[in-house]
């Protein structure tokens, strides 16, 4: 004998709340992924029409705002340090031929810059000014 339910059973997956629980997390995202980005220092860099993207893979980053606030490596250091930390990071990488790239906003006074150039005589090392490239 053959015994039959009298109503089939279907399975079904109630997927209309998808929808919201994706818009909550993409909106999630995008604030967390705002509020841990890196604080950035704003250079403003000085145009040049024969400026080249060269890649240098052994480099110290030294960075000055038009605020006169120094960066080495993205750590804000005073105009004193400037010269041991970048000491510190040559001898870490001593092996290599390294160059210091300086990245100085383009309204700053000629003498600071030259300041910056001085300390790079001082320690042996070759300084490169970044700029960017005129449109």
């Amino acid at each position: 004998m053959k015994i039959e339910r009298r109503k089939p059973r279907n399975a079904e997956v109630y997927t209309a709340s998808l929808n919201d629980i994706m818009f909550f997390l993409m909106l999630f995202f995008l604030i967390i992924a705002t509020m841990i980005a890196p604080a950035t220092m704003k250079v403003v860099l000085p145009s040049s029409k024969t400026s080249s993207d060269a890649a240098i893979r052994n480099q110290v980053n030294l960075t000055v705002t038009a605020d006169l606030k120094y960066f080495v490596e993205d750590l804000e250091v005073p105009f004193e340090q400037i010269e041991p930390m970048i000491a510190r990071e040559l001898e870490k990488k001593r092996d290599q031929e390294t160059i210091v790239l300086l990245h100085a906003d383009k309204s700053l006074n000629l003498q600071d810059v030259v300041n910056l150039f001085d300390i790079g005589n001082k320690l042996k090392t070759k300084m490169i000014l970044f700029t960017q490239k005129d449109k």
